[in-house]
This record gives structure tokens, C-alpha cells and sequence, in this order.
């Protein structure tokens, strides 16, 4: 699995706390190299989906003004024991990842 997502879940009442941390530079393309002086190209996520199992949940659209290693605090409901929450990111590269957990 992709080491790009991690998750802190917790399920009460059928509704799911979901903590989702993203490595990624998430670079703006204004800050400059403090070596060369050159703009750092901007690098960041453009779409986040999250899945519960298999039903689209959320689509999330970011721009280049998020921080790095973006950080994620949803709730779903209508969630059971053993439901797989998947998130799957792209980025402006071209680059994406992916991460899964199961509800326990």
C-alpha cells in the first residue's frame, strides 16, 4: 500500500471519525530557493475522493494554497464494523496515492 496516507478512524453510533494526514510538498510556486534563489516550481494536490467501500463520499478540489502535508477531519455516517474508507489524491505532476483503512 501506498505510504503517502495515513488514518486515525473511530466509530460511535454509526457515524465514523475520520483523521486523514497526506504527505505532500504542496509547493505554491512563489517561494524561492534559498541556495539557487530560483521560484520552486508549484507541486500540489488538485482532487481528493474518498470512498467508503465502494460509494463515492466526497470529492474534495484544493488549489496551491494548502499547506504541506495536508490534513483531513471527516465524519461519515450510515457506517458499520469492517467498512473500507479509501482515499485516492492526484496532483498537478500527474502524481497521485492512495490509502485504506478498515472500520474496527
Amino acid at each position: 500500500m501506498d505510504k503517502s496516507v495515513r488514518f486515525r478512524t473511530r466509530l460511535e453510533n454509526r457515524i465514523a471519525n475520520v483523521k486523514i494526514l497526506i504527505f505532500h510538498p504542496m509547493e505554491t510556486g512563489y517561494r524561492k530557493d534559498k541556495k539557487t534563489n530560483e521560484i520552486v516550481p508549484k507541486h500540489f494536490i488538485h482532487t481528493v475522493n474518498v470512498f467508503q467501500n465502494d460509494d463515492l463520499v466526497m470529492v474534495i478540489h484544493w488549489s496551491r494554497s494548502v499547506s504541506k502535508n495536508p490534513y483531513l477531519n471527516l465524519k461519515i455516517r450510515e457506517c458499520s464494523l469492517g467498512d473500507v474508507i479509501r482515499v485516492s489524491w492526484e496532483d498537478n505532476f500527474g502524481e497521485s496515492g492512495f490509502g485504506e483503512v478498515k472500520l474496527e
